[in-house]
């Protein structure tokens, strides 16, 4: 902890004591006067292509700031050097924590070695970074359930499982296709490893089939979630696996970004209304929501960026206390070096059903976001 952290401290003491006793978590509670407000937070975010890591920068920001925290905001642009470089700006510039979206959870090692000798936390922002003792906690959703849910939301489309589980009347077989996430993110290899735990026993019974034949990971990823680059995989696909005039029944899509791309290659190739595939996501972004609404994309996974951003703040706090903020899993998240300990939220699959209950009652999105498809600034 910086010297400059622990003479701020002095006069936010009874604050976060009273906080930690009410049961609000580390650093809620107290006036704004008591607050530490001479600290700065350093948030870096991967990219502002994504409205998902916009609202997560922006979620962030503001909560820091109403607790009268400095925040530095900086989004990356997907470049790996830019991210190294606003890193080291914050460390120099004096962050006393670091919130952290990585690009690549392996390039940031020289920056945490900086940030431990200087005595700044750092906190991984829902990718965990890899290859580094230096990091000292991770705030995420559950992973592997992701996956769990769009392999299941898949076979919910398809027929050949019910929303409670019980087994569908759809026998196939359906030919689907996989697609997964940036190979440099390791939040990729959870979704694909839980979407393939639950997917197998259907392929391994014939009832799924993967015409392409591609069923590793290091064969359906694609570099940067780049929506472009999901589009013409697709394009690709249905070219060299489909021109026998067999149909794609399925496509399992990671994220919204690429579950888009996927839906033009198709709608290109003829694929509309009731051939339209069954076309999983992540994220809920206001675009593929519409899409669901429409019936067009089959369903999307909703992660709550607003309690992550929450559970950030609270982890930064407890840090500023010189607490270790709590965990609630301290066993998945080996990162290469040491298991970083965390805290996991749950997630919730959308169809377009909880489209009104999940997203427009709990204040996410209104309806008139959703039926265009865009979200108000």
């Amino acid at each position: 902890m910086s010297r400059r952290v622990l003479a701020a401290l002095g006069s936010a003491v009874l604050a976060l004591s009273l906080a930690a006793c009410s049961g609000e978590g580390a650093g809620s509670g107290g006036n704004d006067s008591e607050k530490p407000t001479d600290l700065t937070i350093g948030v870096s975010m991967p990219t502002q292509t994504s409205e998902r890591w916009i609202a997560d920068g922006n979620s962030v920001k503001e909560k820091l700031e109403a607790k009268g925290y400095k925040v530095d905001l900086q989004y990356a642009g997907d470049d790996i050097p830019t991210q190294s470089q606003q890193v080291d700006q914050m460390i120099t510039r004096g962050a006393d924590v670091l919130i952290i979206a990585a690009i690549d959870g392996t390039a940031l090692s020289g920056q945490l070695q900086a940030a431990a000798d200087a005595k700044i936390p750092v906190i991984a922002y829902d990718r965990l970074i890899r290859d580094s003792p230096n990091v000292d906690f991770y705030v995420s959703f559950d992973n592997f359930k992701v996956g769990v849910a769009q392999a299941t939301a898949l076979l919910v489309g398809l027929g050949v499982q019910n929303k409670d589980g019980s087994k569908g009347d759809a026998k196939g077989p359906f030919n689907i296709e996989l697609f997964a996430g940036s190979l440099d993110d390791n939040n990729a290899h959870f979704f694909f490893n839980g979407a393939m735990e639950t997917l197998k026993p259907f392929i391994d019974d014939g009832t799924l089939k993967v015409k392409s034949g591609q069923t590793k990971i290091e064969q359906v990823a694609i570099l940067r979630w780049q929506q472009e680059a999901a589009q013409k995989r697709m394009e690709d696909l249905l070219t060299s696996s489909y021109n026998d005039g067999a149909k794609v029944n399925g496509v399992l899509s990671p994220y919204d970004g690429l579950s888009r791309g996927i839906i033009t290659a198709l709608q290109n190739a003829g694929y509309r209304g009731d051939a339209m595939p069954v076309v999983t996501g992540q994220d809920a972004e206001i675009a593929s929501v519409k899409l669901i609404n429409d019936g067009v994309q089959n369903s999307t996974i909703f992660k709550d960026t607003r309690l992550l951003a929450e559970q950030a703040v609270v982890a930064g706090e407890a840090f500023l206390q010189e607490k270790q903020p709590e965990a609630n899993d301290t066993e998945t998240y080996n990162n290469g070096v040491k298991v970083v300990p965390s805290f996991l939220l749950p997630v919730e699959t959308v169809y377009k059903e909880e489209i009104k209950p999940i997203l427009i009652d709990s204040g996410y999105f209104t309806a008139e976001e959703v039926a265009a498809g865009q979200a108000k600034s």
